[in-house]
């Protein structure tokens, strides 16, 4: 019976370990903004469960922690350096990872991390020039290797095949550089403007973004259209349609197009159309609506508003001197009958 115990000793003392693991990353997946000492807290207690724990208890882990915003550096480069079956999802989609981070993990580990790596919605030009300079140093011992194995199956003239072959995969090389090259800058291209680029574009200042979120406080929707029509250099008629759309979602295109923080702007809809400030799978809608957006469609369709607009809108001052001229000309009318009735009035006094 002893023996039996001590054989059941192994499984469970990891899944003790699996469980604890499971703990710690669900623990600190609910630290929104965790301190220092929280980072420093969890790397400690991390890594040592993960070395001991079974691997699809690190999977799991795994999986969960790429959803993290926040990430010690250590604890990125030791799951980014794991088998790639472990750390793919952590390499493709965490936000955590420093740019110094992903750049050393694709120094360190082969092309299938790269290749995770590569498949990440960002990728930022310096990890991009360090990808293909990596591709540019690799290919070089495979050209090398290559003439060796091939070299035995011609029977004449080796000196001249084996130049030739040289030249031949040196050209591939080149070859397969650029089609990288290429995929990776469009790739880059695909993703567009990254967040904080607004050159070009209609932007907020800092004094109209501070009123939109004090209107949007005290819910003053007079005032709001007013500044977000002065933001927009369009009519007050354009701002107060975009307001009318009682989904949010306009004006949610609005903000987004003039870069809005997304923090103010989730505050904006939420106080201007309360029922987005419901609570849905842990946000509220009105954040919903914001994360949904592209802010290049955003932009594209309010300067479609914006245009339209151009061409439709007629100032009012446009009718102003009709009215005016009316009264004038009435008056003109009216005056020579007065002087006409003063002037018998006199004459009759004096024939008396």
């Amino acid at each position: 019976m002893r023996d039996r115990f001590r054989d059941l000793e192994g499984p469970l003392a990891v899944r003790k370990k699996d469980v604890v693991l499971m703990a710690t990353v669900s623990s600190f997946e609910n630290l929104s903004h965790p301190t220092r000492s929280e980072l420093r807290q969890f790397a400690e207690l991390f890594m040592p469960l993960f070395q001991a724990s079974s691997d699809e208890a690190k999977r799991q882990a795994v999986a969960a922690l790429s959803q993290c915003e926040n990430m010690p550096a250590a604890v990125a480069l030791f799951i980014g350096n794991q088998p790639i079956e472990i750390a793919a999802p952590f390499l493709a989609a965490s936000k955590a990872i420093a740019d110094d981070t992903l750049i050393t993990i694709a120094r360190m580990q082969g092309a299938t991390h790269v290749k995770a790596i590569v498949s990440r919605d960002s990728l930022s030009p310096k990890v991009i020039d360090a990808l293909v300079a990596l591709r540019q140093s690799q290919p070089r011992s495979a050209a090398a290797s290559a003439p060796i194995m091939e070299s035995p199956a011609v029977p004449l003239s080796p000196a001249p095949t084996e130049t030739n072959e040289a030249d031949a995969l040196e050209e591939q090389r080149v070859a397969n550089e650029e089609a990288l090259r290429e995929r990776i800058l469009g790739l880059a291209g695909h993703l567009g403007r990254a967040d904080e680029d607004r050159l070009g574009l209609r932007t907020l200042t800092d004094i109209q973004e501070a009123l939109l979120v004090r209107f949007a406080r005290s819910r003053e929707a007079t005032h709001f259209a007013t500044a977000l029509a002065d933001a927009l250099s369009a009519s007050r008629w354009l701002a107060e349609r975009i307001m009318l759309d009682l989904s949010g979602q306009q004006l949610a295109t609005t903000l987004t197009s003039l870069g809005m923080g997304f923090l103010d702007a989730v505050f904006v809809l939420e106080r201007l159309y309360p029922h987005l400030a419901e609570q849905q799978h842990n946000v509220t809608r009105g954040w919903m609506v914001l994360d949904a957006l592209d802010p290049e469609e955003c932009h594209e369709r309010v300067e479609a508003w914006r245009r339209a607009d151009r061409y439709t809108y007629k100032p009012e001052t446009a009718g102003t001197p009709a009215p005016a001229a009316t009264p004038d000309y009435r008056f003109i009318r009216q005056a020579p009958p007065q002087r006409d009735m003063r002037v018998m009035r006199v004459m009759g006094r004096r024939s008396r």
